[in-house]
């Protein structure tokens, strides 16, 4: 079994989505002590922005980075995805990762029904982190836009553990972020014995 870990907070170890995530690879590596972990970290290891040549596959080095980016994610049981709110939404080294992600054959397909996601079968865990209190808000367009794009992908498992009110509250910080980590689900037996 093997387990995708996705960082994308510029915080280093001050980051709230960092411990949060680290604590769900934690708690599976627990429950599957024979668990592969592939770890991607987006703020050390930024993948560039799409660009022309990047869709014309013109670059080979960038082509080959985009080909591993998809075998990571299309290997992977599980993802875990440190995911802090910045500006309302995700970082945009994040996007970066699922834009390479996003691709017609691999991700997705086109029918005549429409769109049919190819990536069905993954657990998603978000580890969310966010500075003020966007859950259900008008404010908040990075859990919504993260369940679209997974499920557009086909992923209909997706589970958010969520730290809020970072900024409002930051003297408060270690309990918000301990009632964040008793959230975290146990691996589901589902998965464990696919």
């Amino acid at each position: 079994m093997k387990l995708l870990h996705v960082d994308s907070s510029i915080l280093g170890a001050n980051s709230a989505s960092r411990e949060l995530s680290a604590a769900v690879v934690a708690r599976w590596q627990a429950a599957y002590p024979g668990l592969q972990v592939v770890r991607r970290d987006l703020e050390t290891d930024p993948l560039p922005h799409l660009s022309a040549g990047s869709l014309a596959g013109a670059d080979p080095a960038e082509a080959d980075t985009a080909a591993r980016t998809m075998q990571e994610f299309l290997e992977a049981d599980v993802v875990v995805v440190g995911a802090p709110m910045y500006n309302f939404s995700i970082p945009s080294t994040l996007k970066a990762w699922i834009d390479r992600l996003a691709v017609a054959g691999k991700t997705f397909r086109y029918t005549a029904d429409g769109v049919q996601g190819l990536a069905g079968g993954t657990k998603v865990i978000i580890a969310s982190s966010r500075g003020g209190y966007h859950l259900d808000a008008p404010s908040d367009f990075q859990e919504p836009y993260l369940r679209f794009m997974f499920g557009f992908f086909g992923i209909t498992d997706i589970e958010f553990v969520r730290v809020e009110g970072l900024a409002v509250t930051p003297d408060k910080k270690p309990e918000l972020l301990e009632a964040a980590r008793a959230t975290i689900a146990e691996p589901a037996r589902e998965v464990l014995a696919a």
